[in-house]
């Protein structure tokens, strides 16, 4: 028992000599930045996401009402991997999902999103992002807007800028996709 207080007193003081816990590696941190803003673009909560995006206010409209049509078009996710370093700036991460858009086209595709995120000073500063979209998707989307033009005025007023209504608007191309296969399954 008299070698206790020994014990602890030479235990605290270890931790002074470099055994306390390590920091992030600079590239783990932006890594960990990137994986929580996936995390808040899939909880499909616009403040988690605005919070996440905090450092890049330029691309948060664009984000934002992404983040509204995924949730409206029921984006699951099928799988997601881990964020990856592209470059100095950029770290992407590519989630597979299945969602109403590519399910009313009945291709048996399903679509991989990869968001960009630059990075400056460890911060995201910028978010943008990419599909794999098939063929037909951009060839229904061009049916729609010729067809029924009055989508893109109506709930698709600010398509992709910000608009209002992102989850009407998906509703409302899901639609027009489900036309768009009837009427191209009949020729």
């Amino acid at each position: 028992m008299r070698y206790l207080p020994a014990l602890l007193a030479a235990l605290s003081l270890s931790g002074c000599s470099g055994l306390e816990r390590p920091q992030l590696a600079s590239t783990e941190q932006p890594l960990v930045a990137a994986e929580r803003l996936i995390d808040a673009f899939y909880s499909f909560d616009p403040k988690q996401l605005r919070a996440a995006m905090n450092d890049a206010p330029a691309s948060q409209p664009q984000l934002l009402y992404y983040q509204g049509w995924a949730q409206g078009g029921n984006y699951a996710v099928l799988d997601r991997q881990p964020c990856q370093i592209a470059s100095d700036s950029e770290i992407t991460c590519a989630i597979t999902v299945r969602d109403d858009l590519i399910a009313a086209l009945g291709t048996g595709f399903w679509v991989t999103d990869k968001f960009h995120l630059t990075i400056r000073d460890g911060r995201i500063v910028a978010v943008r992002n990419s599909s794999n979209d098939p063929p037909e998707f951009e060839l229904a989307l061009k049916w729609l807007q010729r067809e029924r033009p009055e989508v893109m005025t109506g709930p698709c007023r600010g398509f992709f800028a910000g608009g209002p209504t992102p989850g009407d608007c998906v509703r409302a191309v899901v639609a027009g996709f489900k036309a768009y296969r009837v009427n191209h399954e009949a020729k």
